[in-house]
């Protein structure tokens, strides 16, 4: 969703009806360093920099993610 509409009257109503890990992932979303680090954490796994399971559970623990599996 491009930024502009985070503040719209719906955006808000739809995030005030989320439970806390969805509200969570939206604040996430919205957090310009959390970008950041996903996409270089996604170039860094396409390159093969290092095994993709290692450098996700490096992300995850960077940002204290807990994720199903």
């Amino acid at each position: 969703m491009p930024t502009q509409y985070w503040r719209s009257p719906e955006t808000i109503q739809r995030l005030n009806r989320l439970e806390r890990p969805g509200f969570a992932l939206e604040f996430l979303r919205r957090n310009a360093d959390y970008r950041r680090d996903f996409a270089r954490t996604e170039r860094r796994i396409a390159r093969g920099d290092a095994d993709p399971d290692t450098i996700r559970i490096s992300f995850t623990r960077r940002w204290r993610l807990r994720c199903r599996p």
